[in-house]
C-alpha cells in the first residue's frame, strides 16, 4: 500500500506541475467556456427561453459552463498517457516496483486536480453572469467539480490505457465527450428536452454533474425548482457510482497493459 499511494502521489504531483508550468495550456483551456459564456450566452439570452418569468438565460447558463470547461479539461488531460507510452516513461513506470493500478489513479487523480483548477477560475466570472456566491457555495462547488472531473478523468484514462496513438485518443474521446455535452442540460433543461432525448440525458453522468452544480448556486432561489432536475443526493450518488466503475475499470486496464 505504501507503494501504491507512493506512486500515486508521484504521478498525481508530476500532472500538475506540468499544468501549472503550461500558462498557455491554461489560456486556451479557458478560451473556450469563456466564448460560450460571453459570446455565446449573450446571443441567446434575447431568443432562447428557459419558460421562468425573470430569470436569466446567463444565470442558467452559467453551471453548464463550468462543467463543459471540467468535463474537456479532464478527459483530455489523459492524453498525457499517450505521450508517457510514445517517449517511454510509461514504460520505466510498468517495470517499476509498484502496482500498475496506480498509474490509473495517480492519473485520473492529476486530470480532476488541474480541471478544478480550471473551473476555479471561471468562478471569477460569477458576476458576468449575474450569479452570487457565498464562501459556503464556493466550497461546495469545488468539492462538485473535483468529483465531477475525477469521474471524466476517470474515463480518459480508461480510454488512454488502450490506445496507442494520438489520433485514436482524440477520435474516441471526441466521439464521447461531444454527445456528453450536449446531453448535460448545459444550454437547456430536461424539463424542455424532447421527450426522446430525456432519457439520453438522464444516461449521461455529465448532466448529473451539471445539476448539482445547479443545485449548489440556486440554493434558496426560488427558481431552482425549476431549473434543477435531480435532489443533489441522488446527483452524488451517480456521480459516484461512475467514478468508482470508470477508476476500476481502468485500473483493470493497466494491470493488463503488456
Amino acid at each position: 500500500m505504501r507503494a501504491f499511494f507512493a506512486a500515486v502521489l508521484i504521478l498525481w504531483l508530476r500532472d500538475v506541475k506540468r499544468y501549472t508550468r503550461e500558462g498557455s495550456r491554461i489560456l486556451a483551456m479557458l478560451g473556450q467556456p469563456v466564448l460560450y459564456l460571453l459570446i455565446m450566452g449573450q446571443g441567446l439570452r434575447a431568443t432562447f427561453k428557459v419558460g421562468i418569468p425573470g430569470f436569466d438565460y446567463l444565470e442558467f447558463v452559467y453551471p453548464g459552463v463550468i462543467g463543459m470547461s471540467v468535463l474537456f479539461t479532464a478527459v483530455f488531460s489523459a492524453v498525457s498517457i499517450i505521450w508517457d507510452r510514445q517517449f517511454g516513461f510509461l514504460k520505466e513506470v510498468l517495470v517499476a516496483p509498484v502496482p500498475r493500478a496506480a498509474i490509473a489513479m495517480g492519473k485520473a487523480l492529476g486530470g480532476s486536480t488541474t480541471a478544478s483548477m480550471q473551473g476555479i477560475i471561471l468562478l471569477v466570472l460569477a458576476p458576468l453572469a449575474g450569479v452570487s456566491l457565498g464562501f459556503v457555495q464556493v466550497i461546495a462547488i469545488v468539492g462538485l467539480m473535483f468529483i465531477m472531473a475525477f469521474a471524466v478523468a476517470s474515463l480518459g484514462t480508461l480510454v488512454a490505457a488502450r490506445m496507442e496513438t494520438m489520433e485514436g485518443f482524440h477520435l474516441v474521446t471526441n466521439f464521447l465527450t461531444l454527445p456528453m455535452f450536449l446531453l448535460s442540460g448545459a444550454f437547456f433543461p430536461l424539463s424542455t428536452a424532447p421527450a426522446w432525448m430525456q432519457p439520453l440525458m438522464r444516461l449521461d453522468p455529465v448532466y448529473y454533474g451539471v445539476d448539482a452544480l445547479r443545485n449548489v448556486i440556486f440554493a434558496g432561489s426560488t427558481y431552482k425548482q425549476f431549473v434543477v432536475g435531480q435532489s443533489l443526493p441522488v446527483d452524488l450518488l451517480v456521480l459516484f457510482s461512475f467514478s468508482f466503475i470508470m477508476i476500476a475499470l481502468g485500473m483493470l486496464a493497466f494491470s493488463r497493459t503488456e
